[in-house]
């Protein structure tokens, strides 16, 4: 790779850097210093790194490595595998290459959905700029690092997260070794896994069934008028912490927000729902989106703070159902978000939904 290409690659990803980091100035004001941080670190990079590099840019060859012997490399792959210490081995866009048992056990996250998933996607999203930030930079050579993040899933207990570069023999590349351990405390005594029986997916379809039942149940019995408020309210809380109902005819217009707390839910209540690109897209027609830890901050649009709604209620996954029997024009939209550490959408929950919307339209169709 030249060093052109190089500069290029580096370039990009400092504009990828930015924009995380201006997604991230509407988290709450504690967290801003974090991100205040970070935005500064950007800065000296610009000036102490990419502007020097621009003016003495010149080509070069490939660098080269004798790569390992294969004894060595499946020896140095137990070894990771075997560490009792959460370990991940990510890439210069902080891209997850890697991770051992202890890692998969520590975060919840399955090596093969993680593995070639951003790590900051599961973070807190006011720890995501920084630690892209940080992670760029150990990759570039400049240190060690080591800065306290919170996983989604876990969002009350800071993890300490220790960054140091590798260099693997046969890439041009640094990546990036990262070591999780909760802040404050020591790693807890790895003990051998036991299988030990799963009702998890059996309780949770049982869980869907009733979710279905309830919902019959209620559009039955709504009087005229009030089928699409009455659904809202069967999903609200044990189905999802927040439920944003639109009606589609003749223009958008926002019915229902059930939030976490009546004060919360009128953040979004004034939202007008033509600005949500994910509420658009469904009213005109689109399929069911099922999304887990949305990429774009934006997708829902902002609240009237400017703040974007899915950073402000810290959604982790989301549904968005257009409300259309089968062949007929869609009547409004259902959109729900899950946050914190509560399990993400399935796509069991997703065809469900996808069901139950139908049911919806129909009821809202029916006559008084």
């Amino acid at each position: 790779m030249t060093q052109t290409d190089e500069f290029g690659e580096e370039l990009a990803d400092f504009v990828r850097r930015v924009a995380e980091l201006k997604a991230a100035r509407s988290v709450p004001t504690g967290d801003l210093p974090t991100v205040l941080d970070a935005a500064i670190f950007e800065l000296d990079h610009v000036a102490d790194q990419l502007w020097p590099w621009y003016e003495r840019l010149t080509t070069s060859g490939p660098v080269g490595g004798a790569p390992s012997a294969a004894q060595e490399h499946q020896l140095l792959k137990a070894v990771f595998q075997s560490l009792p210490l959460p370990v991940l081995l990510l890439d210069r866009e902080a891209v997850v290459r890697r991770l051992n048992r202890a890692a998969t056990a520590f975060t919840g996250v399955r090596s093969g959905y993680a593995t070639g998933r951003p790590l900051s996607g599961f973070l807190a999203h006011a720890d995501r700029g920084a630690f892209r930030s940080q992670a760029a930079a150990v990759a570039r050579g400049e240190g060690d690092r080591s800065l306290n993040v919170h996983l989604q899933q876990r969002p009350s207990i800071p993890v300490r997260a220790t960054l140091t570069a590798l260099r693997p023999g046969s890439e041009p590349r640094n990546t990036v070794l990262v070591a999780l351990q909760p802040a404050g405390h020591r790693m807890p005594t790895v003990e051998p896994l036991r299988p030990l029986p799963n009702l998890t997916e059996t309780t949770r379809h049982a869980a869907l069934m009733d979710l279905v039942d309830a919902m019959t149940t209620a559009l039955l019995t709504a009087p005229a008028g009030a089928a699409l408020d009455r659904a809202a309210h069967v999903l609200h809380g044990r189905f999802a912490d927040w439920v944003v109902a639109d009606t589609a005819t003749p223009g958008l217009t926002r019915t229902t927000v059930l939030g976490p707390s009546e004060e919360e839910a009128k953040l979004l209540e004034a939202q007008d729902p033509a600005t949500c690109p994910l509420v658009v897209t469904a009213a005109r027609g689109g399929s069911p989106a099922l999304q887990i830890r949305p990429a774009d901050p934006g997708a829902f649009g902002h609240d009237n703070s400017g703040a974007p709604v899915l950073v402000r209620a810290n959604v982790t996954s989301l549904l968005t159902v257009p409300l259309a029997p089968l062949g007929g024009p869609v009547g409004g939209v259902l959109t729900l978000f899950r946050s914190g550490a509560r399990l993400a959408f399935s796509m069991a929950e997703a065809q469900a939904m996808d069901t139950m919307s139908r049911h919806i339209a129909l009821a809202m169709r029916s006559p008084a």
